[in-house]
């Protein structure tokens, strides 16, 4: 039985594992909590075969009001892991891990938290309602078989946040290549509203060079907040099919983030074939060093300079695409399940001995 949600990347996530651990033999349970799935959602989990969808209801643990009802949602998805007999459960966040209740072993995954989150972008003391968020983040990474996270070093920030260290296996994802001929834009994607993506940084840029600069993603988080852009191009929420076409333009990709536990979006880009433009922090460094260029997340101009001077130069272009598409074939869909079905081997061994 595996967790999820539909609210960003590890919905993404979810599926390609899925998918992915099918010749592992594994059937694959998936339980959604928070917000409803969209239409294009179910249909692109209606071709996994070995995939069966429950839209359970049950809050998010970043959404939630109190810590009694993530202690409530966890109850029901024990019971819902009895019921189906799991042999492992696999939670998309360690605060639904806080109990001894599921009746199989439980890998935890750390795809992102509030505290690490804090710590990147705002800085300083953490409000009250991330306190009790991250108490129950750290005693499920305790109380969880084994824990994972995507990147050696996000999972090197959980380690000196919580005292625990997470395995890191890193994401895999899969996109349709589109032929399409080389256009002249600068392109983005993620959730526009959140501020650890740091789109004010590529807005500011994108009024300061002389190509067109699209921005895909929501814009209004699931609390109502909306970002206000002023000269990127908004094109909403991209499906896979829509978010290929995009990108088969090859498009220069550039990211500002200052908290990106993994990156999903730099991958679809890669794979793409497209010139990486990214934040210089520790994640992107370790998945893109040697491929990408690197910029101070907190300067817009720049920003502004090295993707002007990437659009200008298009052999260097061709080949940084180049580079990030080979680069790319090291996070595939395939390497991630056989990593996670060997992990989860492990532990179902060191549960039974």
């Amino acid at each position: 039985m595996l967790t999820a949600d539909a609210v960003g990347g590890v919905w993404q996530y979810s599926i390609e594992l899925a998918t992915a651990l099918q010749p592992f033999g594994y059937d694959v349970t998936l339980a959604v909590l928070g917000p409803p799935l969209q239409s294009s959602q179910r249909e692109s989990a209606a071709g996994v075969k070995n995939l069966r969808i429950t839209e359970t209801g049950l809050p998010l643990e970043w959404l939630a009001d109190e810590p009694e009802s993530i202690a409530a949602a966890e109850e029901r998805l024990a019971a819902m892991a009895g019921d189906l007999h799991a042999d492992i459960v696999q939670l998309h966040t360690p605060a639904l891990a806080n109990t001894a209740l599921y009746p199989c072993p439980v890998v935890a995954t750390l795809h992102s938290c509030v505290a690490t989150w804090w710590s990147a972008v705002r800085g300083g003391p953490a409000p009250d309602d991330f306190v009790w968020r991250t108490v129950l983040v750290k005693k499920g990474l305790e109380c969880a078989d084994i824990a994972v996270a995507p990147s050696a070093a996000f999972a090197a920030v959980a380690q000196r946040h919580y005292g625990v260290a997470p395995m890191a296996v890193h994401n895999g994802r899969s996109l349709p290549l589109v032929p399409a001929a080389m256009q002249d834009f600068v392109f983005t994607a993620g959730r526009l509203w959140d501020e650890g993506k740091n789109v004010r940084v590529l807005d500011e840029a994108a009024a300061r060079i002389c190509v067109p600069f699209k921005a895909a993603g929501p814009r209004r988080s699931p609390q109502g907040d909306m970002i206000s852009l002023q000269a990127l191009h908004p094109l909403g929420s991209l499906d896979d099919a829509a978010l290929a076409r995009q990108l088969a333009a090859r498009p220069v990709f550039a990211s500002a983030a200052l908290y990106e536990p993994f990156g999903l979006a730099v991958l679809e880009a890669a794979i793409a074939g497209c010139a990486l433009i990214l934040s210089d922090i520790p994640t992107f460094r370790e998945l893109w060093d040697d491929v990408a260029s690197f910029v101070d997340p907190r300067d817009p101009l720049a920003y502004a300079r090295v993707i002007q001077d990437m659009v200008e130069d298009l052999p260097r272009r061709l080949e940084a695409g180049r580079r990030a598409q080979q680069r790319a074939r090291r996070y595939t869909p395939a390497v991630m399940a056989g990593r996670m079905a060997s992990l989860y081997d492990k532990v179902q061994r060191r549960v039974a001995a």
